[in-house]
């Protein structure tokens, strides 16, 4: 396939890219799509709170099973409903705000059976979502500009195969396809250290909740001991994932005043520091977390 040239908002988010690899200076993530009651996508990008939105999540794939993407109730993805997005995605780069696609979640049916598997489904988001073209794109023509790997069950197998088969792909395109991934902090995340181990990911978002043993209120010594592990992966940048209410996860929140006078000053000194990750933009949106903390990150 012929290379792309670099349009503009690809450009802006290379730029974005050069800043977070030459400072400490941290950006926010945001899981949207996942919640009817949640701002739209593009007012989500208007906010200018957030770097990265990543849309979540296309829950079935792989072992022969045909891809579906699901993002409650926003639209109807199986009826081509979802194609009206595009305009969304496209103003939300406009804006330097890079939009990936979130794969697996906590509830799915999805795996890869060998690496001729994560060949097929490589070729499924390339066609799909990214810079290859295909009859049915579920997203509309916009072309997003990466993968989330949110791997919670299933086997382990091959996620380092999609990796690299996601990377290959863009640069024998002549385009990036930044690969992002929400390991659980726990060290080394049981499905998604093998391919956050290839090197290949630009960065990671951990979940310090629904992890007692590392989250921060086990402690600044069980918290500082996790965060050290995952400075140690082969990756781009590292986030604090956080849940954005104490009801968006069942423990690990922390409240904003303690987030940025206690935990913050703790990790921003690393030079693998990319900011933070919440979960999600329908409870953001309920008690306003990423605009308490946004000037502390």
């Amino acid at each position: 396939m012929a290379g792309r040239a670099l349009i503009p908002f690809q450009l802006t988010a290379t730029l974005l890219l050069a800043l977070l690899a030459t400072s400490h200076a941290g950006g926010i993530a945001i899981y949207w799509g996942q919640n009817t009651g949640e701002a739209t996508l593009s007012a989500t990008c208007a906010s200018r709170k957030y770097e990265f939105v990543i849309l979540a999540f296309v829950f079935q794939f792989g072992q022969g099973r045909a891809p579906k993407l699901d993002l409650s109730g926003h639209c109807d993805a199986s009826s081509g409903g979802c194609a009206v997005l595009s305009s969304d995605i496209r103003s939300c780069q406009r804006r330097g705000v890079m939009v990936l696609l979130s794969i697996g979640g906590g509830a799915g049916k999805y795996g890869l059976s060998s690496p001729a598997d994560a060949r097929l489904v490589t070729a499924y988001l390339w066609n799909s979502y990214l810079g290859g073209s295909s009859s049915s794109r579920p997203l509309g023509d916009a072309i997003l500009d990466g993968i989330d790997f949110a791997i919670e069950l299933g086997s382990a197998k091959f996620w380092d195969n999609l990796a690299k088969d996601l990377k290959d792909m863009g640069k024998n395109a002549g385009t990036a396809v930044l690969l992002s991934a929400a390991p659980q902090c726990p060290f080394l995340d049981q499905w998604d250290g093998g391919a956050i181990n290839t090197g290949l990911f630009d960065f990671v978002w951990v979940q310090f909740y629904n992890n007692p043993e590392c989250q921060f209120s086990s402690g600044r010594s069980a918290f500082l001991d996790a965060w050290k592990q995952w400075e140690s992966v082969p990756a781009g940048k590292i986030f604090l994932g956080l849940p954005a209410s104490k009801d968006a996860a069942g423990t690990g929140f922390v409240p904003a005043g303690q987030l940025t006078s206690q935990v913050l000053p703790l990790i921003k000194g690393s030079s693998k520091y990319g900011g933070v990750m919440l979960w999600s933009k329908f409870y953001d949106d309920r008690t306003g977390y990423s605009s308490a903390i946004k000037s502390h990150v």
